[in-house]
This record gives structure tokens, sequence and C-alpha cells, in this order.
């Protein structure tokens, strides 16, 4: 009887083990499929003139370009933004293909979060929020000849955060698709634009300087809303290890130094319904060391397709 007992038991727990076996890397090879498919679509929206806001940003760089022709070559790198060759297109692009590779992540959970966030990032809708960011900093190149979209004006957001005013292109720094944290001499760390965006540096208040911006920036998409889904793994962590590294320093010099997204700037206006379930900045805020990159929105994560509407209206902000 016990023999027989213990034969039913073990029979039972290899069934229990068979029927609980690891989806993980099926989960993956869904979104991963999924994710392409999206990122195949968006770009040929964008490349047909279908997604709103890079249209605008192409009519804005051509009007803006015509005032300031020095500011031409600029221009011209901002406006890719409103095409498949753009640097916030090709980072999905790069990320899906650093997703099938699984040496590049931690383990099953960061590469599943990573497939669930590429294929949120690839939605038209919130692709065409992402996009006010350069949208808005072309329109404030224009002395205020061109409105903003999404957002508040800059004067209003510079009072309703308590923000200091870097000048035209900081709703950019922190965005890794146009520059990084570097380290000067002295151990503080700066942002450094990529290639044709250096001429940023003349135009903001700078150098702008980590532990500056980080207590006094204003509100932009990439930072208070989109910074979840728009970075990768490793540039998370890139992130992280510049976070530490500055507070390491005001803690021996026995100041407190917080994240540069513990709280959430105000600035948004008109966003579309998928923007507005992304994690806010607080919630996806500087993980520890060695911590997973984790998905905020897993538990109700869905296979199926979003809205594509990318037609609000412009709202000039007051």
């Amino acid at each position: 009887m016990a023999v027989m007992l213990m034969r039913v038991l073990t029979l039972t727990l290899l069934l229990t083990l068979v029927g609980c076996g690891d989806d993980r890397p099926e989960k993956i090879s869904q979104y991963q499929g999924l994710a392409k498919q999206r990122i195949d679509d968006l770009g040929n929206m964008l490349d047909n003139g279908q997604v709103r806001n890079a249209n605008l940003l192409t009519q804005y760089s051509g009007i803006v370009a015509k005032q300031n022709s020095e500011l031409s070559p600029l221009l011209i790198e901002l406006a890719k933004d409103s095409t498949s060759s753009g640097p916030l297109y090709q980072s999905l692009q790069r990320r899906l293909s650093e997703l099938s590779v699984s040496s590049n992540f931690i383990d099953l959970d960061q590469q599943l979060a990573e497939a669930e966030n590429l294929y949120q990032a690839a939605d038209p809708s919130l692709f065409n929020d992402m996009l006010s960011d350069p949208v808005n900093v072309v329109a404030d190149m224009s002395q205020g000849a061109l409105a903003r979209v999404n957002s508040i004006s800059r004067e209003a957001a510079v009072l309703a955060n308590g923000a200091e005013d870097f000048g035209a292109g900081s709703q950019l720094v922190g965005n890794p698709s146009y520059g990084e944290w570097q380290t000067g001499s002295n151990g503080m760390s700066f942002w450094a634009w990529y290639g044709m965006y250096s001429m940023f540096s003349n135009l903001v208040r700078g150098p702008v300087h980590y532990d500056r911006w980080s207590s006094s920036r204003n509100y932009s998409y990439y930072n208070d809303v989109g910074r979840y889904r728009y970075t990768s793994p490793k540039q998370a962590r890139s992130q992280n290890s510049t976070f530490e590294r500055t507070q390491k320093q005001f803690s021996r010099q026995g100041k407190r130094f917080d994240s540069p997204y513990a709280k959430s700037r105000s600035g948004s206006t008109s966003l579309s319904r998928q923007s507005a379930s992304v994690p806010k900045a607080s919630s996806a805020g500087v993980a520890k060391s060695g911590s997973k990159f984790r998905s905020n929105y897993a538990k109700n994560s869905n296979l199926r397709n979003s809205s594509n509407r990318t037609t609000r209206g412009v709202r000039r902000g007051k």
C-alpha cells in the first residue's frame, strides 16, 4: 500500500512539473515576431507620411532652415527622425537584432521584459508621441513662430517645474539616441552630443553637467514618459552607472543626490491613450546595481495590436 501511494505521489509530482514548464522562451519568441512586424509597419508608415508628428518634424525643420540657414545641417539631422533612417527608429531595429542573442541579457526575465518593451515602443501612437521631443526642439528654435505639440510652452514648463532653461535642444539631453553622459577629468559627468547634434552646444546654455541637469531639468517626453520603453537594458545600465557614480561622489561630501527620474516633471498635453499607460519616471526609476530590467506592465500586457491613431490636434502651449 505504501509503495503504491509513493508511486502515485511520484507520478503526480512529475505531471505537475511537466505542467509547470517554463513558457518564457515561447513568450520571447512570440513578442519578437510581433515586434518585428510592428517595427516594419512603423517604418513603412514613417516613409509614407502616415505619422503626424513625423510630418510636422519635416515641415518645421524646413521652415526654421529658411529662417536660419546656419542651422540647416542640424535641422536636416533632426528631420531624419521623421523617416526610418532616423536614430529613434534605428534604435528599435538595433534592439530587435540584440533581442535574439540571449547572452545580451542577465536572464530570461530581462530578455522577456525587453521583448515586451520593444513591442510596445513600436506602437505608432507611442512613437508619434515620442517624436514630440524633436518636434518641440525645432519649435523652440523658431523663436515662438511654431507651436509646440503634446506639451505646454517652454516658459510655462520652466515655471511649473521650477526648472532651469538649458536652451533649445535640452529636451534631448539624457536621450541615448542623441548623445551620452561622459565623465570629465574632475570625475563629474557631462552631456556629449553625437555627430551633427554637437551643434546644439552653441544653442544650449552649457556644458550641461549631470548633477545640475538632474536637479533642475525641465519636462521632456523621453525623460518623463517614454524612457522606460525607449531605453534598452544596456542603455539603462549606463544611466544607472552614471547615477550611482554621482551619488557616491555627493555622499563622500556629505550631500544627498537624487536620481533625475525620482519624480516626473509636468508639461505633457494631449498624449495618446498608450502613453497614458506608460510607467511614470518615479516608478521606473534607477534600479540597484545588478538588478533586473523589469517590465512594469508585464502583468496586464497582451499581444493584441493597439490603436494606430496618430491624428491628434496641435495645441500651442499657453
